[in-house]
């Protein structure tokens, strides 16, 4: 049974546009005729056009078609909540993972609790853990060397100190990794980054003694130096005086494309060093930037992390952390002579698997600067017989020689 209907409008135009608009290609036209429209009490009436007709099938079918379009809808509006509903689980899931981790790193750097390591059954490991505790190593560090010890001494060698601490010694050397200059291409770019106040400038000058010099034996190389440093009182000219000093030739850079520039310009030359600003590890914002704009080297470049001796272990986890980004090579140890352990420096150096390249003890440029070695690191530790720390540097210039 047809559905029929009528609509008018002030046009036929008018009126059509209303079919189309309310039955669109259902409506069949069966007549149209002109018509009195509006008014009042029979005045100020107008022509209208009404059109009338019926539609081609039932209407309903097109309210059933509507019906499973918005059923349609709704399912896929369904299916994109629950995608919603499953990301947020990922999420709270990659949350409850990251916790876990930093869970996992805050256990391993609490003081050690366990009595197997504060307090050792045989009166050997005590002392053993006592003077690895004097000498500021971490409780992982202890805690390694202490199973190792049990693992691999016999009763005979804990009866015996001396012969203990002897295997203790050497073991500490093993876990010490120095960098080993590695040749490439010219020239090559070594690059120093690090925390505010560990001495990165005067560092980066006594380089250049090393290099540019030949301070230590080094055969002296054709180098320049560039520093990015435009922000501290007296940075810029503090690098330049060295440089005049020693006649080598020193840039200020403040961007990307500045660096890039000054970069091919000194490309014959043996080697480059660049002074850095020291930042904050908290500022990741500076740290960013100062990443982004090292990256105007454009050629292959090495970079190296200053870091203090006087600096809280805590600190430094969160130094070598912070300063993750940098592909940092090696560890720049500053201000020896200012700290009586570098217990906390070998363990870092350890748990990050970061090899130890340089130390500075001194202010003087060029002298307190030296290539680090397990045989220096070795004898600043306390309590240890003097002959066990001297074998082993003479094991360690038996292997050099």
């Amino acid at each position: 049974m047809h559905q029929f209907f009528t609509e008018s409008g002030a046009t036929f135009q008018e009126a059509m546009d209303k079919v189309r608009n309310k039955y669109g290609g259902s409506a069949q036209i069966t007549a149209h005729r002109t018509v009195e429209m509006g008014g009042f009490l029979g005045f100020f009436q107008r022509e209208g056009v009404e059109i009338s007709g019926f539609l081609k099938h039932d209407w309903n079918t097109q309210e059933k078609e509507k019906a499973k379009l918005e059923e349609e809808k709704r399912k896929l509006l369904a299916v994109a909540q629950a995608k919603v509903v499953e990301e947020k689980k990922e999420d709270h899931l990659k949350s409850v993972l990251e916790e876990v981790k930093l869970l996992k790193k805050q256990v391993e750097e609490l003081p050690d609790k366990m009595p197997e390591a504060r307090a050792p059954e045989h009166p050997s490991l005590k002392r053993l853990t006592e003077i690895l505790e004097d000498n500021d190593f971490s409780p992982a560090y202890i805690r390694m060397l202490i199973d190792r010890v049990k693992r691999e001494c016999s009763m005979a060698d804990l009866e015996t100190y001396e012969t203990l601490e002897a295997k203790v010694v050497e073991w500490i050397a093993q876990s010490l990794t120095i960098y080993e200059d590695i040749p490439g291409s010219k020239p090559r770019i070594f690059i120093l980054v690090g925390p505010t106040g560990v001495g990165k400038t005067t560092t980066i000058a006594k380089l250049a003694a090393v290099y540019g010099l030949g301070v230590g034996g080094e055969k002296p190389l054709k180098l320049s130096l560039i520093t990015i440093d435009n922000y501290r009182i007296g940075a810029k000219q503090q690098i330049e005086s060295y440089g005049e000093i020693m006649e080598i030739p020193v840039t200020c850079v403040e961007s990307y494309d500045t660096l890039r520039q000054r970069i091919e310009l000194d490309a014959q030359r043996d080697m480059i060093l660049i002074d850095t600003i020291g930042k904050s590890p908290k500022d990741f914002v500076k740290l960013a930037e100062m990443r982004h704009l090292l990256e105007g080297c454009g050629r292959p470049s090495e970079v190296h992390l200053a870091v203090s001796a006087t600096t809280k272990t805590k600190d430094i986890r969160e130094i070598f952390q912070q300063f993750e980004s940098f592909g940092y090579r090696s560890l720049v140890l500053t201000k020896l002579d200012e700290t009586s352990v570098v217990g906390n420096l070998i363990s870092l150096s350890w748990e990050r698997q970061k090899p130890i390249s340089f130390y500075t003890d001194g202010q003087a440029v060029p002298m307190n600067i030296q290539r680090a070695t397990k045989a220096f690191l070795l004898e600043r530790l306390v309590g240890f017989r003097p002959e066990n720390l001297k074998l082993m540097k003479r094991t360690e210039n038996g292997r050099s020689s």
